[in-house]
């Protein structure tokens, strides 16, 4: 009886012992891999470390404080108001960008370079409506930072600034790029298109610095922070400042015809392409205009998509402006748009100022 019982009993017996085999067996599978964790985590992260590093001593050389000494524009007010900003390098010559609104109006302009060295500074030019500036600067071995394609980005990627918030000099937060394609309103009261956004912690103070890449490329002009949020910080697209910085440093300002819209770029259709035989891949949709505009006048709707202006292909809001910066012709202009899937053409008259 003993026997019988008995064997059956150590034939359950020794399942049981290798189910507990397995058992511990995974538990040391799983608690190897656990273990590796950890490292692949510290290794993502210290490459992380790398590039944020490495992007800001590529970048601290270029970037300066601005000072300024401003006129009071009001009664009531102290004789001089002081303010400062950041701006960076961006030719061997010393020529630095910067905001408009950091330098506009300014009766003394002093630039501190990360170095210590200080010099006096002139303007060379701003223009408010896109709060971009440019300053010069008379001292030799300066390091200019390199500027890189603000077409390329995708949301997502990593960026890093570099500033002066609160006075507080080369001062380095990193994020990524939250979306393109953002509108604001300058001081100025004109919309500025095709901004970039970002969750890089910017400050009073960053105004005019530079946000760069993961290759230590600038890639916009940080403009503003979005209160009271946090993490909604805009930079104007590095596409934008070369064409302006080029007006400014011929010109010392910016005549470009305006037609009173507010708009931002947008993928084509390739069904849409192909049927208007479009060349390119992408558009500027209109997503505003202003009541009595040249654009309200010339029958331009919310909704359209500007395809061509004057015989030019327009992709992109920065070509829309290049080709509104071009001389005034004192004549209307022939933009071409789709809406509801038709090819329309209108005329429209842009005012010049």
């Amino acid at each position: 009886m003993t026997v019988l019982v008995a064997a059956p009993f150590s034939r359950e017996v020794r399942k049981m012992g290798k189910m507990i085999r397995m058992i511990l067996d995974n538990d040391s599978e799983l608690t190897s891999a656990a273990g590796s964790e950890p490292d692949a985590d510290a290794e993502l992260l210290d490459a992380y470390s790398r590039t944020v590093v490495s992007v800001a001593e590529r970048l601290t050389a270029s970037v300066v404080f601005i000072e300024v000494q401003k006129e009071p524009q009001g009664h009531n007010l102290p004789h001089t108001l002081r303010g400062n900003g950041s701006g960076f390098v961006f030719t061997p010559d010393g020529f630095i960008l910067t905001n408009s609104h950091v330098v506009h109006n300014a009766r003394i302009i002093e630039v501190v370079l990360s170095d210590g060295r200080r010099s006096a500074a002139r303007l060379v030019g701003d223009d408010p409506d896109t709060d971009l500036a440019v300053v010069q600067i008379g001292l030799s071995n300066v390091t200019p930072a390199v500027l890189g394609d603000s077409d390329k980005l995708r949301p997502g990627q990593l960026v890093v600034a570099i500033g002066n918030p609160y006075g507080f000099q080369c001062t380095v937060t990193a994020g990524v790029i939250s979306a393109l394609g953002r509108s604001m309103r300058s001081e100025s009261g004109r919309m500025i298109d095709n901004v970039i956004q970002t969750d890089a912690a910017l400050n009073p103070g960053n105004s005019g610095g530079p946000l760069v890449s993961s290759r230590g490329e600038v890639i916009g002009v940080n403009t503003a922070v979005i209160l009271p949020a946090q993490g909604i910080c805009l930079a104007t697209p590095i596409n934008t400042a070369r064409l302006v910085t080029g007006l400014l440093i011929r010109d010392g300002k910016v005549s470009r015809g305006w037609l009173g819209i507010g708009a931002q770029n947008m993928p084509l259709q390739r069904r849409s392409q192909r049927f208007h035989g479009l060349l390119q891949e992408t558009a500027v949709l209109v997503i505003s205009v202003e009541p009595g505009a040249p654009a309200e006048r010339s029958g331009i709707r919310d909704g359209d998509i500007i395809v061509e202006l004057n015989g030019l292909t327009i992709s992109n809001v920065d070509d829309l402006h290049r080709v509104l910066t071009r001389p005034a012709t004192g004549r209307d202009m022939t933009l071409v748009i789709i809406r509801h899937g038709e090819k329309v053409e209108l005329r429209v008259e842009p005012l010049y100022r």
